[in-house]
């Protein structure tokens, strides 16, 4: 990926990798809080279309001024049908088989062990990416996802009280993972417009689109009471689409063309230990011993693996449109 000649401040990064720290980190909380009292499928495709809207509607607004003021000569060009098709199936993968399942256990699944949990895709990404390869997955790859699920297992032996945990909750969540992982991989491989945030504002609302049809296939938009949503749902919701889909987005990508991929990977392994720190101060989420064990080996076998890529992945990380959905992450 080209980055810009000069060299930004450090303030300036300092700022950005913040923001996607605090902010993405902090989605599981504001997921925990909208599933109170709304629906999981229709709350996340009403944060998608809108953040995709929203972000559309920039692309459009600001090319017309530039091509006004003579500025370009090449306008936005209108996506074909095979680009669309791309958009739906990332749409489809990422938002609702990754975002969706995340909104979906957190019905039963505390914020901080979500967020632990998803920490995990890099693993499944790189594993993934080998098999496509046909090429021999790197020890540490095996090594991090072996551990990884060591710590799921953990996370899944039978107990009762604070230390239990919701079996079909966790499932979810390694399947969010997967989908994750393989949106991700088939987001950089199928045609999407040459503009990548124009992709980006296509795979928002086509999984916006597709949560909403799933959602109201299953039957929420009969479950859906809107006079029992309450405040802290509604400012989650808030939260989710201006911070989490807009701002800290906006931020990712501003890392990603101006310092190495390693760097911005960090927000891998910083997300669920600030996740953990706001689920127990907001909500009152417990870690026992179990959950410590499992937390710890999960986000350290993250460590290893971003820490130790080769240097040339340093120049070749995932496209912004691509990076943008995968937190998330998201989340989110």
């Amino acid at each position: 990926m080209n980055r810009a000649a000069h060299r930004p401040s450090t303030l300036a990064v300092a700022t950005a990798l913040g923001t996607v720290y605090i902010v993405w980190g902090s989605t599981y909380l504001a997921i925990a809080y909208v599933v109170e009292s709304m629906p999981p499928l229709l709350a996340a495709g009403a944060r998608f279309l809108a953040a995709g809207l929203v972000l559309t509607a920039f692309l459009v607004a600001r090319d017309r001024w530039r091509r006004r003021r003579g500025m370009t000569t090449e306008g936005l060009a209108w996506p074909s049908a095979i680009q669309w098709r791309t958009a739906f199936i990332v749409g489809a993968l990422l938002l609702l088989g990754g975002n969706g399942m995340v909104m979906i256990a957190e019905q039963t699944i505390p914020s901080s062990i979500a967020a632990v949990m998803i920490a995990m895709t890099p693993l499944w990404l790189s594993l993934f990416d080998a098999l496509l390869t046909r090429r021999m997955p790197s020890r540490l790859a095996i090594g991090g996802l072996l551990v990884g699920l060591a710590g799921v297992a953990i996370l899944l032996m039978p107990s009762t009280g604070m230390d239990a945990f919701d079996p079909f909750g966790i499932g979810i969540l390694v399947l969010a993972e997967v989908c994750w992982a393989a949106g991700s991989l088939y987001a950089r491989r199928g045609p999407l417009p040459r503009s990548q945030l124009l992709g980006t504002g296509m795979e928002q609302l086509a999984g916006g689109l597709v949560l909403v049809a799933v959602g109201a296939s299953i039957g929420e938009i009969g479950r859906f009471d809107p006079g029992s949503v309450t405040t802290a749902s509604l400012l989650g919701l808030g939260f989710l689409i201006i911070f989490g889909s807009l701002a800290a987005f906006t931020a990712y990508v501003w890392l990603l063309n101006h310092v190495a991929v390693t760097t911005v990977a960090t927000y891998a392994y910083v997300n669920p230990v600030v996740a953990v720190a706001l689920g127990v101060a907001f909500r009152g989420e417990t870690l026992t011993s179990r959950s410590l064990l499992a937390t710890a080996l999960i986000i350290g076998a993250v460590v290893a693996m971003v820490s130790g890529r080769p240097r040339e992945a340093e120049e070749s990380g995932p496209s912004p449109d691509v990076a943008a959905l995968e937190a998330k992450a998201e989340s989110r």
